[in-house]
C-alpha cells in the first residue's frame, strides 16, 4: 500500500508534459492530440463502513492520439486491502471514436472498451449494474475472473469557459449470466481563470479547475433500476503542474447504502508531445 502512494509523490516530482478535464469517471469529446502518449498514475482509496476494510486501488493509463478523431488507451490496475493482501486485477483497452469532424452544439463520441479483470478490482472508473462485492477476500475474489465488453456513448459540449459532458453506459460480462449491465455519469467544470495572466507560475488562477460528477448503476435488463446500485457525487479539481501536467484530486461522497460513504481519487498525468516522432527518430527516420 505504501508503495503506491510513494510511486505517486515519485512520479509527482517529475517535470511533464497537457492539462486534462478534472473527471475521473465521465468522459468529453476532448480526445488525446494525434502522436501524443499521456501516462498517468492514479488511485481510488475508500473510507468504509463499519465492518469493512480500508482498500487501495492504483491504476496506470497510457493514452496515445492516433488520429485526431481516435485515442486509444491501455489500463494496468491492482488493489490493496488493509489486513488483507495486494494482488493485480487486470488490464483494459479502451477506444474513443468522434464521428464528427466539426464541434456541433452536443459532440457525440463512441467508446468501447475491453476488460480483463477479477472480481476484486476497485478502481472504480465507472459504476455499472449492482453494488460490487466487499465483503469477500482478495484470494476468492480474484478467482473470479472477467471478460467484459463496455460501451459508451459520450454526449459533451463546451459552453463559454464551461464543459457539460453525459455518459450512458452498457457492459456485458461474458463471464456470468448476469445479463447487461447499465450504468451513467454527468459532470460539468470550468477554469478558475478564463484570461491568461501573462505570468510565468504555477499558482495563477488559470492553472486551476474545477467541478462535479455524479456517476452510479442503472441495474441491469434483469433490473432496470436505481436502487440497490451505488451512486455517487463527487466534486473535481485540476492543477496545471506544468505546461503539460496535470494533477488531479477528487472526493465522492455515497448517495445510497449500496455505495461507499467517500471514494477518494488522485491522479497525475505526464504527457510525451510528438511521441510517435520522437519514437521514429530514435530507430534512424528522418523529418
Amino acid at each position: 500500500m505504501k508503495l503506491y502512494f510513494a510511486g505517486l509523490l515519485l512520479l509527482a516530482a517529475i517535470s511533464c508534459p497537457a492539462q486534462e478535464s478534472p473527471y475521473f469517471v465521465t468522459y468529453d469529446h476532448h480526445l488525446e492530440e494525434p502522436g501524443n502518449l499521456d501516462i498517468e498514475a492514479s488511485a481510488t482509496t475508500d473510507a468504509p463502513r463499519t465492518g469493512q476494510k480500508f482498500y487501495g486501488a492504483p491504476w496506470m493509463e497510457f493514452e496515445y492520439g492516433v488520429t485526431a478523431n481516435w485515442t486509444t488507451e491501455f489500463y494496468l490496475e491492482g488493489q490493496s486491502t488493509y489486513g488483507d493482501s495486494t494482488i493485480f486485477t487486470g488490464w483494459r483497452w479502451e477506444n474513443r471514436y468522434r464521428p464528427l469532424k466539426r464541434l456541433h452544439l452536443i459532440n457525440p463520441v463512441l467508446y468501447l472498451e475491453y476488460e480483463n479483470i477479477n472480481e476484486a478490482s476497485r478502481i472504480q472508473k465507472e459504476v455499472e449494474g449492482d453494488a460490487p462485492d466487499v465483503s469477500s477476500s482478495n484470494a476468492i475474489l480474484r478467482q473470479e475472473q472477467d471478460h467484459e465488453l463496455e460501451a459508451k456513448l459520450i454526449l459533451s459540449r463546451d459552453w463559454h469557459s464551461w464543459n457539460f459532458a453525459e455518459n450512458f453506459i452498457v457492459a456485458k460480462n461474458f463471464s456470468q449470466s448476469e445479463g447487461v449491465e447499465f450504468g451513467y455519469s454527468l459532470g460539468a467544470f470550468r477554469p478558475l481563470g478564463t484570461v491568461a495572466s501573462g505570468k510565468d507560475c504555477h499558482f495563477c488562477r488559470e492553472n486551476f479547475s474545477a467541478g462535479v460528477e455524479f456517476y452510479g448503476g442503472l441495474g441491469s435488463t434483469q433490473g432496470f433500476v436505481l436502487s440497490d446500485t451505488a451512486h455517487y457525487v463527487a466534486p473535481v479539481f485540476a492543477w496545471l503542474v506544468t505546461e503539460n501536467s496535470t494533477l488531479r484530486f477528487s472526493p465522492g461522497f455515497g448517495l445510497t447504502h449500496e455505495s461507499n460513504p467517500v471514494l477518494f481519487r488522485v491522479g497525475y498525468s505526464y504527457e510525451i508531445q510528438d511521441f510517435k516522432g520522437k519514437v521514429a527518430r530514435l530507430f534512424g527516420a528522418k523529418n
